[in-house]
């Protein structure tokens, strides 16, 4: 099989020749490339250039494109700050009261900084790959995270415990959901075989489970539901330790879930069995900073624990730091092929 074979099989829980692999390598493709980390995720030709550089020294299956978590709350007006070490962030937020959402528009895609130089890059990906690689062109933050950046996270958690403008609080996220959407149909329409959004803030170290079935899960569900409407196969990533929301996370109805290495493999496999195929979930902190023996034990021990029945893509649980060693990346790769064959 190639790579598209590959995930294609593992998302509808076929059997593939072998586990595939993603790397969630953006930061570290772009240090690789010795150009400073602004430069090369405000352009998407040099974005492009650096995930195709990665993808050819590494092999993996799938690439994950993205400059970061911030380019939607810059496509809709927030200001963002382009930092030298790590990807950009936002940290002003754009809407001094909740009513300020009723004013703003849905950015187009093609014509909205940054997300036109993702959807360059998307392209550019899709031309030079010629279908050898699952591109997943992430639609940066779904609705809860989204509605944070552009609120402001302690302000957002004031207006949701509050609970004295949940019309309001309805409004923001359904706001940040069509902007995801519309993003994501662009990135598709572009050469994404799927695509994927961040929802950091939705997870139990942040939001309570409570929280997140009134919130963020309808809003989760309803982007699924629209994308599979489409036959655009969504990823949700939610941080952490999601156990204590793992149903009504897998209720959403993405396709596949990104889980980190803070939930426990075999328990949400066992949930997740025959409904979503799960990719992670190997530690960040053990990538940048173990040996490749110590991730290629860990490798071996999630393939051992979540390929079984198929539904699993290897990967790391979030994003690789930007000095994330080579050597670790590789390591991570060559566990699929080592362990992740079906026989």
């Amino acid at each position: 099989m190639n790579s598209v074979e590959r995930i294609h099989a593992t998302l509808h829980f076929q059997r593939p020749d072998r586990v595939p692999v993603d790397l969630h390598n953006f930061q570290p493709a772009a240090r690789a490339t010795g150009r400073p980390l602004p430069e090369v995720f405000r352009d998407g030709e040099l974005l492009a250039e650096a995930m195709l550089a990665a993808w050819r020294e590494f092999g993996h299956d799938m690439i994950l494109l993205e400059n970061g978590t911030a380019c939607n709350a810059q496509a809709c007006g927030a200001t963002v700050t382009y930092l030298e070490n790590s990807a950009p962030v936002s940290h002003t937020p754009l809407l001094k009261e909740l009513a300020d959402v009723l004013t703003l528009e849905v950015p187009d895609p093609y014509k909205a900084f940054p997300m036109c130089e993702i959807l360059k890059a998307t392209r550019i990906l899709a031309k030079e790959t010629a279908g050898q690689v699952w591109i997943c062109a992430r639609a940066d933050q779904g609705p809860m995270d989204l509605a944070a950046q552009l609120r402001g996270l302690d302000n957002f958690m004031m207006d949701i415990g509050a609970g004295e403008e949940e019309n309001l609080v309805d409004a923001l996220l359904d706001y940040a959901r069509r902007v995801a959407t519309r993003y994501a149909l662009a990135l598709i329409e572009c050469g994404g075989h799927s695509t994927s959004i961040g929802e950091a803030v939705a997870s139990p170290d942040t939001l309570s489970p409570r929280h997140y079935r009134r919130y963020a899960q309808p809003q989760e569900k309803r982007m699924a539901d629209e994308l599979r409407d489409r036959q655009i196969v969504l990823h949700n990533h939610i941080c952490g330790n999601t156990l204590r929301i793992a149903d009504d996370f897998i209720s959403t109805g993405a396709p596949v879930l990104e889980i980190d290495h803070k939930t426990n493999a075999r328990m949400i496999k066992e949930k997740a069995r025959g409904k979503a195929t799960l990719l992670g979930n190997i530690d960040t902190g053990l990538l940048y900073s173990g040996t490749p023996a110590e991730v290629e034990a860990a490798c071996r021990e999630a393939i051992e624990t979540m390929a079984p029945d198929y539904g699993f893509i290897l990967g790391p649980g979030c994003a690789l730091g930007t000095d994330t060693p080579a050597a670790n990346i590789h390591a991570l790769v060559e566990s699929a092929r080592k362990y992740g064959a079906y026989r």
